[in-house]
């Protein structure tokens, strides 16, 4: 009976899109304030049915993530529901980016992010089994830490090569990190888990942080654009207020930048990723000075396997299109 309801809903939502062959998405976020504009995207996305989005702790701890995501659905009128999964890393303590993304993730604006109740499951079970739903057909977004996606894997390594293609927020294809020289936040937080991803065969397309730094910053005139199309666009700039200060302030940007944003971006129309390369990606996960880094083989001197594609170069174009439509929707 239950799978009977979901192919008629799921004929029900092709209905509604007048005849439009939906694409079916599974986000796992740590939904702080760029995450939350990457919702904003996915959900508001024609032919795209985000089928669930399950949190893991990173930016902020799990509860907050998870009361983050729910707000952000609520703004975006949709019931695509949110389960909680990880509230830590596999091996290590939980450093969140709270320093980067304000105490509530949201840039303390004063939303009220609390009360809202996750979907009943774990997160971890939800993308198993929503994999296996949608074999073969299934786009897997991740924005934040890979503590969900690993344990998933380890779980059930079959899931791998069941879905259709995975695109990550996270590492670094050209250029330095940002939380220290070598990674990026998100490997770096977790990079045991990031190697069991980038090892597993899961069909990787790579959205590095350098790839925001040069083509989804805005600074404040272009950040005021985006903030005078609607309400959404509303929210989503007044929740960069944090992000804004460490993106002036520590990384030399000329305001916020908008790594998940642009990651989705590339997931929901791949012409967003201009130049990418077929490369092998190895993850660093031993050394202190550069754990979490994103080891790029560019020159095939490893002779390892390709395991990832990498997105070097954008359409910042092409993001705007993407992101303007998603908050002019509400």
């Amino acid at each position: 009976m239950a799978n009977e309801a979901t192919i008629g809903y799921h004929l029900f939502l092709d209905w509604l899109a007048g005849g439009m062959i939906l694409r079916h998405f599974l986000i796992d976020t740590d939904t702080a304030s760029d995450d939350a504009v990457a919702l904003v995207m996915a959900l508001n996305y024609p032919d795209v049915q985000v089928e669930a989005i399950t949190v893991v702790a990173g930016n902020v701890p799990l509860k907050l993530g998870v009361q983050n995501a729910l707000y952000t659905v609520e703004q975006c009128q949709s019931g695509v529901p949110v389960y909680a999964g990880l509230a830590k890393p596999l091996l290590r303590p939980l450093q969140t980016a709270q320093f980067i993304h304000g105490q509530d993730g949201m840039g303390e604006i004063g939303l009220p992010l609390h009360g809202r109740v996750p979907a009943p499951g774990h997160g971890v079970d939800m993308i198993i089994d929503t994999i296996h739903r949608f074999a073969g057909d299934i786009t897997l977004v991740t924005l934040g830490p890979l503590t969900n996606i690993a344990v998933a894997l380890h779980r059930d390594p079959q899931i791998a090569k069941l879905v259709k293609r995975c695109v990550v927020m996270g590492g670094i294809g050209l250029g330095h990190g940002n939380i220290v020289p070598a990674a990026e936040y998100n490997i770096w937080v977790d990079p045991e888990a990031a190697k069991i991803v980038f090892e597993s065969g899961l069909p990787i397309t790579m959205v590095g942080w350098d790839v925001s730094q040069k083509y989804a910053t805005f600074d404040d005139e272009q950040a005021e654009e985006l903030r005078s199309l609607s309400s959404l666009g509303e929210f989503c700039v007044s929740i960069q207020a944090y992000l804004r200060r460490f993106g002036v302030e520590k990384l030399g940007l000329p305001g916020f930048d908008l790594p998940d944003p642009i990651a989705m971006a590339v997931a929901l129309d791949r012409s967003v990723a201009v130049v990418t390369k077929r490369l092998h990606v190895a993850i660093e996960a031993h050394s202190e000075l550069t754990r979490g880094a994103t080891v790029v083989d560019h020159m095939g001197i490893t002779g390892n396997e390709p395991n990832a594609d990498v997105v070097l170069q954008a359409s910042r174009q092409r993001f705007l299109e993407i992101l303007y439509a998603a908050v002019r929707s509400a």
